[in-house]
């Protein structure tokens, strides 16, 4: 299969290395760039554990001052590997889904033990601390990044989109299909786009895309890309 993948070149590697090894042909078509929000005077010793649901929150995250064995729940494995690389050692991941990773901290984190952070985008598609908040946690969040779009697809992504139809595309938020939404219009990629199927991570994200009649549109969790595969035939 040829499978567009819209998320930012570091949360997709592994995603993208694994399709790969299976044969599938992987067009990498980012619709966002990622820019760092500063924070100041945050006293990490007030908090007993992180939470990341995204690479980035740890790559714009001054990490000097955390203390490297606090609990840290990452949202996947690339998550988990950023944090290790950082030096957090007592980090670990729920796979790619941020219901499993809510699940995760609610199994393993008492939380009488103290506050939790949630270090995040500014752009969420779920309101994990608030979540958390309804179960009793103590959760603070901070937004260390932000995102902007993507107003063009350099030529080579265009032709080769142009000459292979893609079987599936992968859309991660409804600030991504507002893009994308845009992309396709300006590049005239409607006729590519019915014949192929839509992979969103929820209905509001679908609805941007409603003026496209796809093949199919699937709902998916982040890190399930390659079992949803399946849903396609």
């Amino acid at each position: 299969m040829h499978i567009i993948i819209t998320r930012p070149i570091e949360d997709s590697l592994e995603l993208i290395r694994n399709l790969s090894f299976k044969n599938h042909v992987v067009t990498h078509l980012p619709l966002i760039n990622i820019k760092k929000i500063s924070n100041k005077n945050i006293n990490f010793h007030n908090y007993k554990g992180i939470i990341f649901t995204s690479a980035n929150a740890i790559k714009f995250l001054d990490t000097e001052n955390i203390p490297k064995n606090i609990h840290c729940f990452c949202v996947g494995e690339a998550t988990e590997k950023k944090a290790k690389d950082f030096g957090f050692y007592n980090a670990i991941s729920a796979g790619g889904n941020v219901d499993v990773l809510i699940e995760l901290i609610i199994r393993t984190f008492d939380k009488n033990l103290g506050r939790l952070l949630y270090v995040s985008s500014e752009f969420i598609s779920k309101e994990l601390d608030l979540e958390l908040k309804k179960k009793g946690y103590s959760v603070d969040r901070i937004i260390n990044y932000t995102s902007e779009p993507i107003n063009q697809i350099e030529q080579n992504t265009l032709d080769y989109i142009n000459k292979n139809t893609p079987d599936v595309i992968f859309v991660y938020s409804e600030k991504s299909a507002i893009n994308l939404k845009d992309l396709i219009k300006k590049y005239s990629l409607v006729d590519v786009m019915v014949l192929s199927n839509l992979m969103c991570i929820s209905k509001k994200t679908s609805k941007v895309l409603e003026f496209i009649k796809w093949k199919k549109v699937i709902f998916f969790n982040p890190g399930e890309e390659e079992f949803f595969l399946n849903k396609i035939n």
